[in-house]
């Protein structure tokens, strides 16, 4: 049995389009919903809490496969980064990887495979820094430019998740 863990993103929950959307083709996900982003709270406090959460349900099982949207790739990469040998994938959507905590010169460059796809239409996640970014944190990394927005709606429908999540 693989561990699947999607990690929805900033205003999301587990419960929004991704994750239904996932529990429907990988039975086995688990789509937990994390703290709910108030605007009286900072992105820092927030992300040091969503960690907790998330350390705890990753530490009973490993290795995992890690699916992060937005403000949950930088998620999934900052619980990548610091347990690499607990993960045995990192598919990242839209990944928010120019927060500070990410500095690269923190962190060895992962060696697990990292597939991230941004949209073209992004007005979120600047393309280049993100590129910069990845490139820095991951040295086996496959980064997709597909033709959609920050949401990622249609790219994630035209995905092969189960190719994709196969060889793990």
């Amino acid at each position: 049995m693989r561990n699947i863990i999607f990690i929805h993103g900033l205003e999301s929950s587990g419960e929004g389009f991704k994750g239904k959307f996932f529990r429907k083709i990988l039975p086995e996900i688990l789509t937990p919903t994390f703290r709910k982003y108030t605007p009286d709270i900072s992105y820092e406090v927030l992300l040091d809490e969503r960690m907790a959460q998330l350390n705890s349900i990753l530490a009973e099982k490993e290795p995992w496969i890690i699916i992060g949207s937005s403000f949950g790739g930088l998620m999934g990469a900052l619980y990548a980064l610091q347990h690499p040998n607990k993960v045995s994938r990192l598919i990242l959507l839209a990944p928010v990887l120019t927060f500070p905590k990410l500095n690269s010169k923190k962190f060895q460059p992962v060696e697990i495979e990292v597939t991230i796809f941004l949209g073209k239409k992004d007005q979120v996640i600047p393309l280049k820094p993100t590129k910069v970014r990845a490139d820095e944190l991951f040295s086996n990394l496959i980064f997709n430019i597909v033709d959609d927005d920050h949401m990622l709606h249609s790219a994630v429908q035209s995905i092969d998740w189960e190719n994709l999540i196969k060889n793990t």
